[in-house]
């Protein structure tokens, strides 16, 4: 049984009460008022909006900067029957950006090819290993996606040889940008487009609807590849706001109602059965997707997404699947046994970071045991192997904390870095680890508010069992998709008790049925993963605050209203760290 993470609970600020009043009507109860206020929604036509996406919300793709220049220059190459290829990096974003983009060119030319980099061989983004493929299959043009925003001199080298360049990118770019034919990147800075949070995919679709656009396609015939959008905004968290929350909205109907082979044959291996989210995305079909590139090849992702047919897709599926199976195989005896270094070296347990090093670790899973360790020990993370002589890492962090400062204060320890706040990669001399660990750490002790060692979590309002109702579960769903800028509102409940029937299932889960202590309102089956611990404290009789998401559940054909448990606090506890004389370290 895992051991139970204290938290901290911090209550998010209260709309304004003349907007929330102004919400409120037939349909939407303060409670969700509230909700939606906190939201940026001021009016009923702005939540009508908000609750009705469509498509003709959609910014006009020629907002962007150089999207004519772009446009113009693939007609050219379509018109003269030059040969194209799609470059795309290997993980979520970039394979489904290649899919998009490789599928809709397909229609009009067959002297089309893709490439992916190799994850271990070439690394992320633009190499001239690719380049030099390109040249060597005759191309004159690349579309690079989810990458190349700075890759100068490789795109300076792919001129040299003959190759015009297209960067769809959608991270933010360097002091100079690539001499490219054309550069796709709202966060250009003299790009006017709207909305700069765009995924890289979610470039490669504004390049496309410029082309169907130009060229007056229906948007009818390019709305099918909207379940590729709305895989990679979910995979890479990017948020689900603006034009986001309406590309994944039709993207989600799309993998919902009418999936493509790929991504029903993926569905089946998951053994999913019911309506996909945006959580079902990242941890059902983004897994997968990134495990072929960190097994075998990330173009086998690629090949599994334009598969036209149930059965080609069914057979690369199970490859897919082989590969993320032994992903997990991976990542679990890798985390198992950095997890054995804490039991062995008191260092290790008393530093504010976690640094582990060993050479035998697979490069390819680091970066996701890295997050394991976070959820064990809630700090900054680095997790290092080796690779061509060198020690190889990724680091993750937690809430708060600017991990890719830290290994910045680091860089004369290291060849080379990249990431940002909360994700980074970095590469130094095997000889220099155990410098790198000291020197991290006390750089994380010397700027890690103490606060911040023990994970949050955020509650938007707080209710009595007797304000939650279907009503709210309707306003609720309609809310959806969740996701980063837009998350499934939690909610905090006080003076709570167990009915008597809470127990433990699977590992370490809790089953339990709760009402108001007193026998107030209505009560509600719950359940709580990984709080097996929290047992005792249900079965004592005494009232607790817990805090929750409301889900609708579905058993023999009949729904009713379960609580997700979060967290749950003693009632003689402070709960939220913004409450007057809190301290953080007394809550649990």
């Amino acid at each position: 049984m895992r051991t139970h993470r204290q938290k901290r609970w911090r209550l998010k600020p209260s709309a304004d009460p003349e907007i929330i009043s102004r919400l409120v009507n037939e349909r939407c109860t303060p409670v969700a008022a509230a909700l939606l206020a906190q939201r940026g929604l001021e009016d009923p036509s702005s939540a009508s909006v908000y609750f009705r996406p469509t498509l003709e919300q959609l910014h006009d793709p020629f907002l962007m900067a150089d999207m004519q220049v772009a446009v113009e220059r693939i007609e050219r190459a379509l018109g003269d029957n030059e040969r194209i290829m799609v470059y795309g990096d290997y993980d979520v974003d970039g394979t489904t950006a290649v899919a998009l983009v490789y599928s809709f060119l397909s229609r009009f030319t067959g002297n089309l090819s893709f490439y992916i980099p190799d994850r271990y061989t070439e690394g992320y983004g633009i190499s001239f290993q690719g380049i030099d493929k390109a040249v060597s299959e005759g191309a004159g043009l690349i579309i690079a996606l989810d990458c190349g925003i700075k890759a100068v001199d490789k795109v300076a080298y792919a001129s040299e040889r003959g190759v015009d360049m297209i960067i769809c990118d959608h991270h933010r770019p360097g002091d100079e940008l690539p001499k490219a034919v054309a550069v796709l990147d709202p966060k250009r800075a003299d790009c006017p487009y709207p909305y700069k949070e765009l995924s890289g995919c979610g470039i490669g679709f504004k390049l496309v609807q410029g082309l169907a656009q130009r060229n007056e396609i229906p948007q009818s015939e390019i709305e099918t590849l909207l379940d590729l959008v709305a895989v990679s905004t979910a995979c890479d968290i990017v948020p689900v706001t603006g034009e986001n929350r309406v590309l994944t909205h039709f993207g989600l109907k799309q993998v919902n109602h009418d999936p493509r082979p790929g991504i029903k044959a993926m569905m089946q291996m998951a053994n999913v059965k019911r309506r996909l989210g945006v959580s079902e995305l990242v941890f059902t079909i983004g897994p997968r997707i990134n495990a072929a590139g960190r097994i075998e090849h990330g173009r086998l992702a690629v090949e599994l997404l334009l598969a036209r047919d149930q059965e080609q897709a069914d057979q690369i599926g199970l490859r897919v699947d082989g590969n993320n199976t032994a992903r997990q195989e991976l990542d679990k005896s890798i985390t198992e046994s950095a997890l054995e270094r804490f039991a062995t070296d008191e260092g290790l347990r008393e530093a504010w970071s976690t640094v582990v090093f060993d050479a035998g670790w697979h490069k390819g899973v680091i970066g996701i045991v890295a997050s394991r360790l976070i959820e064990q020990y809630y700090r900054p993370t680095v997790v290092l192997t080796e690779s061509q002589g060198k020690a190889v890492g990724s680091a993750r962090s937690v809430k708060g904390f600017d991990v890719y400062e830290a290994i910045n204060a680091c860089s004369d320890l290291l060849d080379q870095f990249g990431g940002h706040m909360y994700a980074a990669g970095l590469t130094m001399p095997l000889a220099n680890v155990d410098a790198f660990r000291a020197r991290f750490d006390e750089i994380v002790r010397a700027t890690l508010d103490p606060a911040l060692r023990m994970p949050e979590e955020e509650v938007d309002a707080e209710v009595s069992f007797q304000e939650i109702d279907p009503a709210l579960a309707r306003i609720l769903h309609h809310m959806e998709p969740f996701g980063p800028g837009n998350m499934k509102p939690v909610l905090m409940t006080r003076g709570v008790v167990d009915t008597g029937q809470a127990r433990i299932v699977g590992e370490d889960h809790l089953k339990c049925c709760l009402r108001m202590a007193g026998g107030r309102g209505p009560s509600f089956d719950a359940i709580a993963f990984r709080h097996g611990p929290h047992l005792d404290l249900l079965k004592s009789g005494a009232p607790f605050s817990v805090i929750y998401t409301l889900e609708e559940n579905e058993w023999n054909g009949r729904r009713s209203l379960q609580l997700n448990i979060k967290d749950l606090k003693p009632e003689v506890q402070d709960v939220f760290v913004n409450e007057p004389g809190l301290r953080a370290e007394a809550t649990a």
